[in-house]
């Protein structure tokens, strides 16, 4: 637990995230996050978010159909259970604040690529060949045309425990419609 409560500090206080380039687009505005807190009151581990035996791909197809239907955009979350920037990113999408926002602009989803062995083909589908620079990896897909939007950022959140919850909100806010 005590470890747990310092590594909500240690992502509370982080200031090292460097803003990533916003896209053309007008951004939405970020939730403002409050309850950083949060994480040091969690009763329990970091999850492992990552299900390691799903269809990858059925599970890309329903949530890109779902995305579709709602009119908000895909978000793909590619990680391993192992790495803990992922651990992390999953738990502070998990904040009050974040997860209404990421609720209302997005569909996540999220797959598992083991140690950069598995399920590729779905960053392949989307113009990534080369090995991925990090995880979590994030997709941020238009589900109307199946067109990348953040192509070029995918690796902007590898390093998630440097980012503090707002950072992460604003990071989300630029893509949003």
């Amino acid at each position: 637990m005590r470890r747990l409560a310092a590594l909500a500090l240690g992502l509370a206080l982080a200031g090292g995230y460097a803003a990533s380039a916003a896209p053309a687009h007008k951004a939405v505005a970020p939730p403002k996050v409050t309850s950083i807190a949060t994480l040091a009151q969690l009763k329990t581990p970091l999850p492992y978010p990552y299900d390691e035996a799903a269809n990858a791909q059925a599970q890309v197809a329903a949530a890109k159909a779902r995305a579709k239907a709602s009119g908000k955009l895909l978000f793909i979350d590619l990680g391993g259970n192992w790495c803990g920037d992922c651990r992390i990113l999953s738990a502070v999408m998990e904040l009050p604040e974040i997860k209404r926002f990421v609720d209302a602009h997005y569909v996540v989803v999220l797959v598992d690529v083991g140690r950069f062995n598995r399920n590729l083909d779905i960053p392949a589908h989307y113009g990534i060949t080369e090995r991925l620079e990090g995880v979590p990896a994030v997709l941020i897909v238009d589900p109307r045309t199946d067109r990348l939007l953040d192509a070029g950022h995918q690796a902007a959140l590898a390093d998630a425990r440097s980012m503090t919850p707002q950072a992460l909100a604003d990071w989300l806010a630029q893509w949003a419609r």
